[in-house]
């Protein structure tokens, strides 16, 4: 599989979803889930962040254009999102960060 490096942001918006309530769950490494928020008021390119059934908050803004056209083009089998660094000791906007990788589970890694 051959993996290439997207993105890695904080998630927006960390504070106003369901973070507290999912934040000792948060481990490095682990996968979240991104979807489309298409009727979002905010922003028309709206890609929100879920643990399990908690939503976190949303790519940024300033980050979240290439990943949206992906996901809106069923692409989202190439994309893999962890969580880079869970920190309790930074403001809870910055306390999480996430990496997105391209993925293309068809071509093996190059040596």
């Amino acid at each position: 599989m051959k993996i290439e490096h997207l993105a890695n942001f904080t998630i927006a918006g960390f504070t106003y979803y369901e973070g507290a309530l999912a934040f000792n769950k948060l481990k490095i490494g682990k996968q979240v889930e991104l979807k489309l928020e298409e009727d979002n008021k905010f922003d028309a390119r709206a890609v929100a962040i879920y643990h399990q059934e908690c939503k976190l908050g949303f790519v940024p803004k300033s980050d979240n254009r290439i990943i949206y056209k992906l996901l809106k083009m069923g692409m989202q089998d190439h994309l893999r999102a962890l969580i880079q660094q869970v920190d309790s000791r930074e403001h809870p906007e910055s306390q999480v960060r996430i990496v997105v990788h391209l993925v293309n589970p068809n071509l093996q890694k190059e040596v």
